[in-house]
C-alpha cells in the first residue's frame, strides 16, 4: 500500500467514525437546569478572617454541597459542606462550613501556593463566559494556604503556574473548618456590558480519606466527555465592573557568581550584578489585559526536576515555570506544541495582549532574547541548536468559539535572528457534535532559514568545532543533525493532525493521524520529531465497582505505526494496560508493549532508513503505582524493565528501570521528598552503564508567606568504555546541584527571596565531586495595586 493510499485509508476510517457518532446526537449539559445559583450584590466589603459575623453574610445565598461525583457516582455526600455567596462592587466573597463528625481526621499543612494538594480543601470553578473552553480554579485548605490553576477544556489540561492575588483565612472548629475567601473582580476577564452576569460555577470539597472524595454543588455526567459543560450557573453581578486594574511591580536583584574549570586549579572568576527590573499588568478592559516586563528576573523559579539523560536520542523536555509567560498562557494554547517559551531562554523585555470579547479570542506575545536556542528535529533524533545572536520573538493566537460545540482558531510564530529565521501559520478547529465525540484537527506551515554553518554545531568529528572557521563537510563527521541543519536559503514544509474521539461512561476510542513534513520547523515549539507519519488506534472498558477496595478499573490498549515521509516504516507498537483506583487513595496501573523499532542509521550521512537500519524487536512491561497509606506519607513507584536497544552502538539491550518517591510531611510545616531514580543497560558482553539520579527537596513552611527550601540532585552514571563501539566515554560521571533558599511572600508579586546555590563536577579527570559553580542572590519585588 502506497503512502497516498494508506493516508486516505486512515482518513476515511475517521469520517466513517464520526459519522456514526452523529447519528446519536445530545444536547449538551451545563444549563440551570441541573444547578443555579443567585448571588445577591450587598455593598459591603469583610474583613477576611476566617469568621462569618459580618452582616452581609446573613443576607448572602447558601448553598449546599450534596453530592459526591467521585469515586461515588453522584451519591449522597458523606459529610455536610455548606456555602455563602455574594458579591460587593469589587468582589465576590464565599464563605465556606466543612463538618467533619472526626474532625481529628482532617488533613491540613501549610504549605506555599499550590502545594497543599491531598490536604482538605474547599473550592471554586468559574467560568465567566459560560462558554465552556476556560475556568478559574481556587481551592483553600482548612489553614488558608492556597490553589489556584486554570482549567483548558480545549487541550484538556490543568495548569497551576497561574497565580492571581486574592485572598482567604480558614481556621479549624470543633466540628471540622471553615473558610473565608474574597475574589476580586479585578482577576478575572467577563463582559461588563451585560447588565446581570451569568457564570458558569460549580462549588467542591475534596474530602481524603482512604478514599479521595470529591463533593460538589450538582451532579457530573460520566456519560458526557465535556468537563466545563456540566457547570451550573451563577446570575447575579448587577452592574458588575472589574474597576481599575493597574498592578506595577518594580524589582531588585543582587547576585554574585563564581565559576572555574574543575579540571584545573585555577583562582575563582567572579561575577557580580545589580539589576532593576519592572512588570507591569494592566487590565485596559474587563476583557483586555497587557502584561510587559522589562529586565525580568527568574531566580525565584524552583530548580528543574532531575532527568536522565541516558540512551536517549530526542532532547529533554522542561516545562515552563516563569510568571510572565504563564500569566494568560492559555490564551495561545492549541493542540499541537507550537509555542513552548521556554525557547525565550534569556529576555529584556517582554510584551502579551490578551483579549476576549463575546466569542472572539485574542493573544498577542513579543519578546527579545539575548541569544537564539531552538529545537533541531529528526525522526531519529533531535538536539539543541544555539546561535550568539539576540532574536525576536513574536507569538499571535486567534480563536472564535461558534458555540460550546465548535471552535475555531489560528496561530502564527515568528523567531528570528541576523541570518536565522522561523516562521510558522497554522489552523485549527475543535468540534463537538455529542455529548460523547470530539473530533480536533490542526493544520501548520513553516518557512525556515538556517545560518550556512549551522551544521558544524553537530559535527563528531574534533576536527570541526563551531570555532573552526575551516570547517566544511568533508573534515564534519555527518550524523542526523548536520543532514537536518546543512541547509541553503529559506524551506518549507507542513504538518497536519487529525483526532477522534468517543468518551462514554463505561467504554471509550480514540483515533489520531498525524503528518509532519521532512522540512517542517517549529522553533518556537516543541516538535521534536518531523519527517515522520503516525497512525494510532486505541480504546478501552471501564467498570466501577461499588461497596470494594477498588472503585475504578480500566482495560485499554492502542496499536500505532510510523513511517518516514518517504513511507519507511520507523515503528510498530502494540499495547495492553490495566489502571486500578482505590483504597488508600491507591493508583496502580501496569501494562506491556510490543515493539519494532529501528535504531540508528548504518551510514550516518544518509537520510534514508531501508536498508541502513536494523529493526529490533521489543518487548517490556511497566508499573506504576502511587498510594497514601497513612495521612502524612505519599509513596509513588515507576519501574519498566525488558528489551531496548542500545543507541550508542546500535544493538540490542536489556533494561532495567526502577524509580521510588516518597512525599513525608515530618509535621504540619515541614516536607520531605525524595525521588531516586536506578536504571542499568546490559548488552550481550556485560552491563553498558548503570545510572543514578537522586532528587531530595525539603520545604519548611514557615507560615503561610514565608519558608526555607533546600533541594539537591545529585547524578551518577558508570559505564564500561570496553564495550562502546563508535566512542570512548569516560567511565564515571558525576555531577551534583544544590539550592538553599528563604521567601517571604506577601502575594505571588509582592516577594523577598535570598539564595545560594552551587554545582559540583566529577569524571575519569576529576577525581571527587569538585565544585565549579556557586552562586549567592537577592531579590526583592512588589506589587503595586492602583
Amino acid at each position: 500500500m502506497n503512502r497516498l493510499t494508506r493516508t486516505f485509508s486512515y482518513v476515511l476510517t475517521f469520517a466513517l467514525v464520526l459519522l456514526s457518532s452523529l447519528l446519536s446526537f445530545a444536547a449538551f449539559a451545563g444549563s440551570s437546569q441541573q444547578f443555579h445559583l443567585d448571588i445577591p450584590t450587598i455593598n459591603e466589603d469583610i474583613e477576611v478572617d476566617g469568621d462569618f459575623n459580618e452582616p452581609a453574610w446573613q443576607n448572602a445565598t447558601e448553598v449546599i454541597l450534596r453530592y459526591e461525583t467521585s469515586p461515588g457516582e453522584n451519591t449522597a455526600a458523606p459529610v455536610t459542606t455548606t456555602a455563602k455567596v455574594y458579591a460587593s462592587n469589587t468582589s465576590l466573597y464565599f464563605a465556606f462550613t466543612a463538618h467533619d463528625p472526626n474532625p481529628e481526621n482532617i488533613r491540613a499543612n501549610l504549605r506555599d501556593r499550590d502545594k497543599s494538594w491531598g490536604d482538605d480543601m474547599v473550592g471554586i470553578k468559574l467560568d465567566t463566559f459560560n462558554n465552556a473552553r476556560l475556568a478559574y480554579q481556587f481551592f483553600i485548605n482548612p489553614y488558608g494556604a492556597q490553589s489556584d490553576s486554570i482549567e483548558n477544556e480545549l487541550t484538556g489540561q490543568e495548569s497551576d503556574a497561574w497565580d492571581g492575588i486574592w485572598y482567604s483565612k480558614g481556621k479549624l472548629t470543633k466540628n471540622g473548618f471553615q473558610v473565608e475567601v474574597q475574589l476580586p473582580l479585578r482577576l478575572f476577564n467577563f463582559d461588563d456590558s451585560n447588565p446581570i452576569q451569568n457564570w458558569g460555577i460549580e462549588l467542591i470539597r475534596f474530602y481524603p480519606r482512604n478514599e479521595f472524595h470529591r463533593l460538589s454543588t450538582h451532579q457530573i455526567d460520566r456519560n458526557v466527555s465535556c468537563q466545563l459543560c456540566q457547570l451550573g450557573i451563577a446570575s447575579g453581578l448587577a452592574g458588575a465592573t472589574q474597576g481599575k486594574d493597574l498592578q506595577l511591580t518594580p524589582s531588585i536583584v543582587a547576585n554574585k557568581s563564581q565559576q572555574r574549570d574543575a579540571t584545573q586549579t585555577q583562582p575563582w572568576s567572579d561575577d557580580s550584578n545589580v539589576d532593576v527590573g519592572l512588570d507591569l499588568r494592566w487590565g485596559i478592559t474587563p476583557t483586555t489585559l497587557l502584561n510587559a516586563t522589562l529586565n525580568p528576573d527568574f531566580s525565584q523559579v524552583e530548580a528543574d526536576a532531575g532527568q536522565l539523560d541516558v540512551n536517549n536520542t530526542f532532547a529533554l523536555f522542561f516545562p515552563e515555570k516563569r510568571a510572565f509567560f504563564l500569566d494568560n498562557k492559555d490564551y495561545f494554547d492549541t493542540q499541537l506544541d507550537l509555542l513552548h517559551t521556554r525557547n525565550i531562554s534569556s529576555p529584556d523585555y517582554g510584551l502579551k495582549l490578551t483579549s476576549k470579547t463575546d466569542d472572539h479570542t485574542f493573544a498577542i506575545l513579543a519578546a527579545n532574547d539575548v541569544q537564539t536556542q531552538f529545537l533541531v528535529p529528526g525522526n531519529l533524533s533531535s538536539d539543541i541548536a544555539v546561535l550568539d545572536q539576540q532574536s525576536q520573538n513574536m507569538a499571535t493566537r486567534y480563536r472564535f468559539d461558534a458555540s460550546k460545540q465548535l471552535s475555531i482558531g489560528g496561530l502564527v510564530t515568528l523567531k528570528q535572528a541576523d541570518d536565522y529565521h522561523n516562521y510558522v501559520a497554522s489552523a485549527d478547529i475543535k468540534y463537538q457534535p455529542t455529548q460523547q465525540d470530539t473530533f480536533t484537527a490542526q493544520y501548520a506551515h513553516s518557512q525556515t532559514a538556517y545560518p550556512e554553518d549551522l551544521f558544524k554545531q553537530f559535527c563528531g568529528s574534533n576536527d570541526c568545532s563551531p570555532s573552526n572557521s575551516n570547517c566544511d563537510n568533508r573534515n564534519c563527521a555527518i550524523n542526523e543533525r548536520v543532514l537536518r541543519t546543512n541547509k541553503e536559503g529559506d524551506f518549507n514544509d507542513a504538518m497536519f493532525s487529525l483526532t477522534y474521539e468517543h468518551e462514554r461512561r463505561n467504554w471509550y476510542t480514540t483515533t489520531h493521524y498525524e503528518s509532519i513534513g521532512k522540512d517542517f520547523r517549529a522553533d518556537l515549539g516543541f516538535i521534536d520529531k518531523i519527517d515522520v507519519t503516525k497512525f494510532v488506534a486505541g480504546g478501552g472498558y471501564i467498570w466501577y465497582p461499588e461497596n470494594n477496595f477498588l472503585n475504578k478499573i480500566t482495560l485499554g490498549g492502542d496499536w500505532d505505526i510510523t513511517h518516514s515521509q518517504d513511507n519507511e516504516r520507523l515503528e510498530q507498537e502494540t499495547e495492553m494496560f490495566i489502571e486500578l483506583e482505590g483504597g488508600l487513595q491507591s493508583y496502580i496501573a501496569t501494562g506491556i508493549v510490543q515493539r519494532e523499532r529501528v535504531g540508528r542509521r548504518h551510514d550516518p550521512s544518509l537520510i534514508n532508513i531501508d536498508g541502513n537500519s536494523t529493526m529490533f524487536d521489543q518487548t517490556m512491561g511497566w508499573f506504576y503505582t502511587n498510594f497514601t497509606p497513612i495521612s502524612s506519607v505519599k509513596l509513588e513507584l515507576d519501574m519498566f524493565l525488558g528489551d531496548d536497544i542500545d543507541f550508542a552502538n546500535n544493538r540490542p539491550a536489556t533494561v532495567n528501570m526502577i524509580n521510588p518517591g516518597i512525599e513525608w510531611k515530618l509535621t504540619e510545616s515541614l516536607v520531605l521528598d525524595i525521588s531516586y531514580r536506578y536504571q542499568t543497560l546490559d548488552v550481550d558482553h556485560g552491563r553498558l552503564f548503570t545510572a543514578n539520579l537522586s532528587d531530595v527537596r525539603l520545604n519548611w513552611q514557615l507560615s503561610l508567606n514565608s519558608f526555607i527550601r533546600l533541594s539537591s540532585v545529585y547524578t551518577r552514571i558508570e559505564r564500561d568504555p570496553d564495550l562502546y563501539v563508535y566512542q570512548r566515554p569516560d567511565r564515571l560521571y558525576q555531577d551534583m546541584g544544590n539550592e538553599l533558599l528563604y521567601g517571604y511572600k506577601l502575594n505571588p508579586q509582592s516577594v523577598f527571596y535570598l539564595g545560594y546555590s552551587d554545582a559540583f563536577i566529577a569524571n575519569d579527570d576529576i577525581d571527587s565531586l569538585t565544585q565549579d559553580e556557586k552562586t549567592y542572590f537577592m531579590k526583592i519585588s512588589y506589587a503595586w495595586l492602583l
